[in-house]
């Protein structure tokens, strides 16, 4: 038996780290200006982090020059609220409030370490609000085909942010990392779109609702 949180967590982060990989592969073996990671416990910020250090030490990159952004929601963003506030301390968040369960993590474990690596990368840590989350949710999917659970519309959404407040330069390259299907949490969506109307299977049923 394995506790997933304690005895396999090493096995999690060595894997999260690909993502890195991948993100250079595609790039043509080079790094981005800008990476937008969600975070939750942190661990897949310090993972991404690690593996772009890696490619460097291999030579499979020139250098890593990429300012690392953390987003969290609103409702439980204790690593942005360190952040903001200047302390070294990422202070937990006992009730977290926000529709991006999956970030919901008030006592992120990796916290303190991502928040050190954010500063390192002379990048930002940002928040974003459930509407904000919502809205960039259908965004995507509207621009890009791609339905996102929660955590990828905080990441889009705090992109927005981010490059509306002028942190970032609109013309600088930036990956955000959307990192969950939304059919795992479509109730979220479902509340805030049309509901469909069924109707039997006849003409005279369509004219009906067509007035």
């Amino acid at each position: 038996m394995a506790l997933v949180n304690i005895n396999v967590r090493p096995y999690y982060v060595e894997g999260s780290k690909t993502l890195a990989f991948e993100v250079c592969e595609q790039l043509e073996w080079g790094t981005p200006e800008n990476i937008v990671i969600p975070i939750g416990s942190g661990a897949l910020l310090c993972a991404i982090w690690r593996g772009l250090r890696l490619f460097r030490e291999l030579g499979l990159i020139d250098g890593v020059e990429t300012k690392i952004i953390g987003a969290q929601p609103e409702g439980c963003s204790p690593v942005v609220n360190a952040f903001r506030s200047n302390s070294d301390d990422v202070f937990p968040i006992e009730k977290p409030e926000t529709i991006a369960k999956s970030l919901a993590i008030g006592d992120p474990g990796d916290g303190i370490y991502a928040l050190r690596i954010i500063r390192e990368s002379g990048g930002v840590a940002e928040a974003a609000t459930d509407e904000e989350i919502l809205d960039c949710i259908k965004l995507l999917a509207k621009y890009e085909g791609i339905f996102t659970e929660p955590a990828g519309g905080v990441t889009i959404a705090v992109l927005r942010r981010i490059i509306e407040s002028g942190e970032i330069p609109r013309d600088e390259e930036v990956v955000c990392c959307v990192t969950g299907s939304g059919f795992k949490s479509s109730e979220t969506i479902l509340k805030t779109i049309p509901k469909f109307v069924e109707i039997n299977p006849s003409l005279d049923e369509l004219k009906k609702i067509m007035g």
